[in-house]
């Protein structure tokens, strides 16, 4: 079946449409990742938008329900050059193509996916339609794009109900991973997962009990904390402050998350009050700007955002560079920095944009980036130990 792309500036790309054969109109954002689609779709900081993936051949190891960071998959659409049908993976539980078809989320393929990068680069992200609608009228479609916001995805994405994961204890343990993401498997195999043994060294988190706020948190945040023994409470987004502050927590998570972080406006008056409380926070992505709101500093948008697995940070303290993944659309404006709240403490070695904040007198810190990264490289993982370590300290 035919299909067609069509950017807000009238710039079409005729494909062939994959998975759900409905009409979708959603913000267009490119990821350079080579490997990692399947954790791409499931990372609900997607929520609103529609991804295209610039590694050209994308599905060859299908999708694996174990290595999913949510339940479902989050973009409106999926963009790529070639789709491969035929998966060659022995623990692939299905195709890409079947994946995207079992929950109504559209593609297209066989388009100039490098073409479309260079244009969203020199032109900046933009809105933009997929339709399997041969006879689209263009005068319609565009008022429709430049309609189009993201709105308040936190509120879609986030969990409905607390959930406490139980931590490690022994290192002869497997990762917890039962639980983590609620997948389901009801039209794949009903077998139980596979226990991933824990890749961390020591357990240095054992017994602590951490609250994690979910504004769209990735199952390997969880994975990262449950691994080194914390016992983590996960908390829906509108969680007032007070009930987190009267669990009597070591340390708050703030996670990762989609859309503008100035929409949040209640969440950043609860950060707020997390923050005047005094207790040991770690921030990432959507956390880290909510954070940098909540105590009077300012985000803006960047011209197409940070979206991959290869982009190198630099630790201010050390002078090393770290490579990380990332997905965001938004950073931390250093120039509203108050430096008697928080200076910065990684910056983005392409762009020199903001990569994380260390909070003056607070034993709050907060990176853009993704430490809990899966797939890709895990440099800033030590990250999750540094946060840990602090709580000693507190």
């Amino acid at each position: 079946m035919n299909a067609y792309l069509i950017l807000e500036d009238s710039t079409v790309f005729a494909g062939t449409s994959i998975g759900a054969a409905r009409e979708v109109v959603s913000e267009i954002v490119f990821n350079t990742s080579m490997a990692g689609y399947s954790e791409v779709l499931t990372d609900p900081s997607y929520a609103g938008q529609a991804v295209c993936i610039t590694y050209p051949l994308i599905g060859n190891y299908g999708v694996c329900l174990d290595d999913l960071e949510s339940g479902r998959p989050w973009p409106d659409a999926l963009i790529v050059r070639e789709l491969s049908e035929i998966p060659s993976n022995f623990r692939s539980d299905c195709s890409l193509g079947a994946y995207l078809q079992k929950y109504d989320i559209p593609g297209i393929a066989g388009i100039d996916t490098r073409a479309l990068t260079r244009i969203l680069r020199e032109k900046g992200t933009m809105n933009g339609v997929i339709t399997t609608d041969d006879d689209y009228d263009l005068e319609t479609l565009i008022p429709r794009m430049k309609a189009y916001t993201t709105g308040k995805v936190v509120e879609k994405v986030t969990c409905r109900e607390v959930t406490v994961y139980p931590g490690v204890r022994d290192l002869s343990e497997n990762g917890p991973l039962s639980g983590l993401a609620s997948f389901d498997r009801e039209a794949f195999s009903r077998g139980e997962r596979e226990p991933r043994p824990s890749l961390v060294t020591k357990l240095n988190g054992a017994g602590k009990r951490i609250a994690l706020l979910d504004f769209g948190a990735k199952a390997n945040i969880i994975r990262s904390l449950t691994s080194r023994g914390c016992d983590v409470t996960v908390y829906p987004a509108d969680t007032p402050a007070d009930t987190v502050l009267a669990g009597g927590f070591d340390g708050i998570m703030l996670s990762n998350g989609p859309g503008d972080p100035k929409e949040c406006t209640q969440i950043i008056k609860e950060i707020r009050k997390l923050y005047d409380a005094n207790v040991p926070i770690f921030a990432i992505c959507l956390g880290h700007q909510l954070m940098a709101l909540a105590t009077g500093a300012d985000t803006y948008k960047l011209k197409y955002g940070h979206r991959g697995g290869n982009h190198p940070v630099k630790d201010l303290a050390t002078g090393r560079v770290y490579i990380s993944s990332q997905n965001h659309g938004y950073v931390v404006d250093p120039d509203r920095l108050d430096p008697q709240v928080a200076v910065p403490a990684f910056v983005n070695v392409n762009d020199g944009t903001n990569e994380g904040l260390t909070y003056v007198g607070k034993p709050v810190f907060t990176v853009q980036f993704h430490p809990e990264a899966c797939p890709g490289p895990q440099d800033t993982g030590f990250l999750f130990d540094r946060f840990l370590d602090s709580l000693d300290q507190e």
